[in-house]
């Protein structure tokens, strides 16, 4: 009997979650209509950026020498996605500078979406070559189980000789985890800082298959013949033999990210009704561990660019520039049908996919990015670094534009466009906190 009744109340609860759980649809459907119904609109924004003047500089000839004799071995552990692991690599190369010590390839922690290694991932050859000059590196299997764990997040190049260097002397080993985000971008000799930029933009390449494949998209998206091969079929050998004859075509990056951790972090509406106010909020609790303000769930979060676009808006944003869960993302694949997803031809192999996300959208003639994070700051980064361009949102004029329900589709564009001419890359100097 009791058994009966709690199974009662169980259900009673799902139908009360239910019944305040409003499916996702479209919150812009008058703008949506506008472009999907529009033509493709003539404009510069896959013309080149013009040179801007900046060239990369590598080499200095100030920079220290490599000593004859090193102090001993760097160990890092590198946890979070690949992206993260990458900046961990660029600060582990130049902490190794900074001790004068030999450093063992870095160690990826392994998640159970995450199982890669360095040496699955990058060119260990290329990057021990190319960095010959500059550092020591050696391999070793040998995993260290005695680790620093206590380094500040953006720590200064003082702190780290004065805190790694003891141990190394002692140990002949320093171990640290994990080693994200551990070095502070200011106040570094510049030398130090070429150093980073020489690991990020050359040292660190793909292996050869995962630059074959790569290769093999950007074909696919340069030449797209209307021909998509069946999901059984060889895909690498069709998107070799996809030939338009009408020439290479321009395609734009966009990195769209909708998860469930941004989603609750920022505390925003996102259409759901009531129940998914509620779970948003409390995986927020849980997760970020009371790090998240509690939310009111008002217009001003988005008036102040303080939500992240979902893939509507990001389609909106997309169609207003260029062209006049799967509840959500389908009205983004009838703006754009061409809209290639790696992920469907990479099943299960997610950092892989990552690098193959990465590699192709320096190729593209525009990144456009939904949202910050990690993986913007790299891919940003590496594509100014190649003078191409990149549309970085402004966040809050959207937020703005989509609070305005009386906004015509003429008016809407004419914003989006005229707020977003100076964010498609220019280089600003870096001011230092």
């Amino acid at each position: 009997m009791l058994l009966l009744l709690l199974l009662l109340l169980l259900l009673l609860l799902l139908l009360l979650l239910l019944f305040e759980w409003n499916f996702p649809k479209p919150r812009h459907l008058r703008l949506l209509r506008t472009a999907l119904q529009g033509e493709t609109v003539s404009n510069n924004l896959c013309v080149p950026l013009a040179d801007q003047r900046w060239r990369p500089c590598f080499e200095s000839g100030n920079a220290p020498s490599l000593p004859d004799k090193s102090e001993g071995y760097l160990q890092v552990f590198l946890d979070g996605r690949l992206n993260q692991q990458r900046i961990g690599i660029c600060d582990a190369v130049a902490v190794t500078k900074i001790l004068n010590v030999t450093l063992v390839i870095p160690h990826f922690e392994v998640y159970p979406a995450w199982r890669d290694s360095f040496m699955d991932i990058f060119d260990v050859d290329h990057f021990i070559i190319l960095l010959k000059d500059d550092i020591s590196i050696c391999y070793s299997t040998a995993i260290r189980t005695i680790r620093i764990k206590a380094a500040p997040i953006h720590a200064s190049a003082n702190w780290c000789s004065e805190n790694f260097l003891p141990v190394v002397r002692s140990y002949g080993i320093a171990a640290i985890s994990s080693f994200s985000h551990r070095l502070t971008f200011d106040n570094l000799p510049m030398d130090i800082q070429r150093l980073r930029c020489k690991v990020n933009f050359q040292a660190l390449a793909f292996v050869t298959h995962i630059l074959e494949f790569g290769d093999a998209l950007i074909h696919r998206l340069r030449y797209f013949s209307g021909r998509i091969g069946l999901p059984d079929s060889n895909y690498l050998k069709e998107t070799t033999d996809l030939i338009d004859n009408r020439g290479p075509r321009n395609f734009v990056v966009l990195h769209l990210r909708f998860d469930k951790d941004m989603a609750a972090y920022s505390a925003c509406d996102f259409g759901g009704g009531k129940a998914e106010k509620l779970a948003l909020a409390k995986y927020g609790q849980v997760v970020w561990q009371g790090r998240v303000l509690k939310s009111q769930f008002t217009g001003e979060e988005l008036s102040q660019g303080r939500c992240p676009l979902m893939p509507e808006e990001i389609g909106l944003l997309l169609a207003a520039l260029l062209y006049g869960g799967e509840a959500r993302i389908s009205t983004l694949r009838k703006l754009f049908p061409l809209m290639e997803e790696e992920q469907a031809l990479i099943k299960g192999q997610t950092s892989l996919l990552t690098a193959v996300d990465y590699y192709v959208g320096l190729h593209g003639d525009i990144l456009i990015t939904a949202s910050p994070g990690n993986l913007h700051s790299a891919k940003v980064g590496h594509i100014m670094y190649k003078n191409l361009k990149t549309v970085r949102p402004n966040m809050a004029l959207l937020g703005q534009l989509f609070l305005n329900k009386t906004i015509s589709s003429s008016e809407f564009q004419k914003a989006v466009v005229e707020g977003h001419e100076d964010r498609q890359g220019q280089i600003r100097i870096r001011k230092p906190k």
